[in-house]
């Protein structure tokens, strides 16, 4: 025989599963990863001592100005992700949530992730390489690039190598700096053929560039809306789709001459 509840036992009952629901809830690890901006890196520069960008069989110039490759910092694919981290990120403008497979869409081990980053580094390289000697009328078998960029991987520096070499080689081609002396920084894929491609996670490069001192930053025009979301005050977006036109919208920022274009 068993005996009526009252209503408070019955809620105190029902309560308890609901509760440990929620528990679980808040606690269990999700499948999202929280980034926040990451380094830059001047590529006219160097990196741990070393040059990023190296060059023989052609005479290269002293430059002024600096060209930053920007980056995000994400949590590992191994780190346990709960609802309160979520919570807390979600309404930071320095934080971002994005789903796990966005940010690590090439194996679930932390040794696979680095493998696949650093071909896709080698491959960005390459390819950043003879977009950049296309662009000047140069050939490779004349002209040797060497790129090193240390504990980065990805594709998303193929822009700023290509600018860089270029400013090394040519400058905005009158004998001035490809920079106008500026700090700019971007993002943004390269092909062999100049094409940029988009990368994600501008909204949080635009905040690294401007914590590292770039006034200008070049953002693949499909991104503009993204990179406008949470824009620091002072930085300047110029939307990019090729290496011609990206050279170009900095010549005539430097010199003042022509239109630059806008997000």
């Amino acid at each position: 025989m068993f005996s009526r509840l009252t209503r408070p036992q019955a809620i105190a009952v029902c309560a308890l599963p609901v509760a440990a629901l929620l528990a679980t809830a808040v606690f269990a690890p999700l499948p999202f990863s929280v980034a926040q901006p990451g380094q830059t890196t001047n590529v006219l520069g160097e990196n741990k001592g070393a040059p990023v960008i190296t060059i023989s069989g052609a005479p290269v110039r002293d430059t002024r100005g600096q060209l930053r490759m920007t980056t995000i910092v994400a949590t590992s694919p191994d780190t346990r992700v709960s609802l309160p981290d979520i919570l807390d990120s979600w309404f930071r403008t320095d934080r971002a949530v994005m789903p796990r497979d966005a940010i690590y869409p090439s194996g679930d081990t932390v040794q696979e992730i680095e493998r696949h980053n650093e071909k896709q580094m080698k491959q960005s390289q390459d390819a950043a390489t003879q977009a950049a000697l296309n662009h000047l009328g140069l050939d490779d078998k004349d002209v040797k690039v060497g790129l090193k960029l240390a504990d980065v991987g990805g594709p998303s520096a193929g822009l700023l190598f290509s600018l860089g070499i270029i400013d090394k080689l040519d400058g905005d081609g009158t004998g001035g700096d490809l920079t106008g002396g500026r700090v700019i920084a971007g993002t943004g894929t390269i092909a062999a053929d100049g094409t940029v491609g988009a990368v994600g996670g501008v909204a949080l490069k635009t905040q690294a560039a401007k914590r590292d001192g770039a006034t200008v930053f070049l953002v693949p025009k499909a991104e503009c809306a993204d990179a406008r979301a949470e824009l620091p005050k002072g930085l300047r977006l110029i939307p990019v789709t090729t290496l011609k036109s990206t050279v170009s919208s900095l010549v005539a920022l430097e010199t003042g001459k022509g239109s630059v274009p806008s997000c």
